[in-house]
């Protein structure tokens, strides 16, 4: 086997279908050569959120043909790659159940090695794909079913700082949406109408900003967006779309200053490791949003740190993310067996207690 490795990645924990080749070379910039993602809004749109079974589904008809043309894109054959890197949790487990089972039929009809990727990972290591950077750096993953700072020491040492204890940010900003009657993907929906709106009109909570420590809770700033939606339209007869950009755009701001105060308290922990070149690094869906970049890179230039994210097409669930994690884990000598299961939890700290709950995108870890 050379130093250079080609990874054909496989992503299915929620709902995109997805497939990437990522090739890397030790001391080269990472390429990815073709990145495949197939969505399914529309087949959720009606039910205000995904469907578990109607995902799966999707994801077992679409999948061999995201590799095909992943493939095609990048102009290689099956034969042509190193191993298949798969995700294998946590996530919907019929989804991750279809992507494994798809993995183990191409790592068994090609010969190819096979990886199981933790999904979590694969976000959290998606700032050494695009940048390169070394360890450790800090992690805010920050997503529809996943909220928590992570201190990333290592391929597979990570150590939680703290997380959400209910929604998700990106759960919160979908039952906005929701409240707001507003389409779904309701993060993309919710910014539009923020960017219209007042930030200050309404005061909304900040929750946990009262208590030491880095967890969060979004799930009591929703039930006040819709108490505040509630009181406009009894005083109005209904929702008037300025109320609602004003409404969209506060909560924004209270998400926004939540994320903000505990990245200053994770950095100032992570800061007190004497970093060499300190990153604070941002993945995940909901860090595609412009306000909630601008206030994390506002917090990481106080404290003299670095701030990455990734590009917006990398933000959202992909395959890149997860062949380019599986790439590392096969150069550091992984391999996973016919036996790889496929598993709704996997926590990446495995020290620390599990957080509670479980979001809509998938099981919290």
């Amino acid at each position: 086997m050379s130093d250079s490795l080609t990874i054909l990645g496989l992503e299915s924990s929620c709902d995109d279908t997805a497939a990437a080749v990522v090739r890397h070379a030790p001391g080269h910039p990472a390429e990815i050569l073709a990145s495949v993602v197939v969505g399914q809004t529309e087949l959720h749109e009606t039910f205000g959120g995904v469907v578990p079974e109607i995902a799966a589904r999707a994801h077992t008809e679409k999948l061999d043909l995201a590799v095909e043309e992943a493939l095609d894109r990048a102009g290689l054959s099956l034969a042509q790659v190193d191993a298949i890197a798969v995700t294998s949790g946590p996530g919907l487990i019929g989804g991750v159940l279809a992507g494994v089972m798809c993995a183990k039929g191409l790592s068994a009809g090609s010969g190819k090695p096979l990886v199981g990727v933790n999904h979590l990972a694969g976000h959290a290591l998606t700032p050494r794909l695009t940048d390169g950077i070394a360890f450790p750096y800090l992690m805010l993953l920050v997503s529809g079913g996943h909220c928590q700072f992570l201190l990333v020491e290592g391929l597979d040492e990570f150590t939680r700082l703290g997380g959400t204890i209910d929604d998700a940010p990106g759960e919160a900003f979908d039952k906005a949406a929701k409240l707001m009657g507003l389409p779904q993907p309701g993060g993309p929906a919710v910014e539009e109408a923020a960017h219209r709106g007042d930030p200050a009109r309404f005061a909304f909570p900040r929750p946990l900003l009262d208590r030491p420590g880095c967890d969060m809770s979004f799930s009591g700033l929703k039930t006040a967006l819709l108490r505040a939606r509630d009181e406009r339209v009894a005083a109005e007869g209904g929702l008037r779309m300025g109320d609602r950009d004003d409404l969209c755009a506060s909560f924004q701001a209270a998400v926004a200053d939540v994320l903000a105060e505990k990245s200053r308290r994770a950095l100032k922990t992570y800061m007190e490791l004497s970093p060499p070149s300190p990153v604070i690094a941002v993945a995940g869906g909901v860090a595609a949003n412009m306000t909630i970049r601008a206030a994390l890179e506002s917090v990481a230039a106080a404290a003299g740190a670095e701030f990455l994210a990734p590009p917006l097409s990398l933000c959202t669930d992909n395959a890149a993310m997860i062949a380019w994690a599986g790439l590392e884990a096969f150069r550091a000598g992984q391999r996973d067996g016919m036996d790889l299961s496929a598993r709704p939890r996997w926590p990446l700290d495995r020290k620390s207690p599990a957080l509670l709950g479980s979001g809509k995108k998938g099981a919290k870890a």
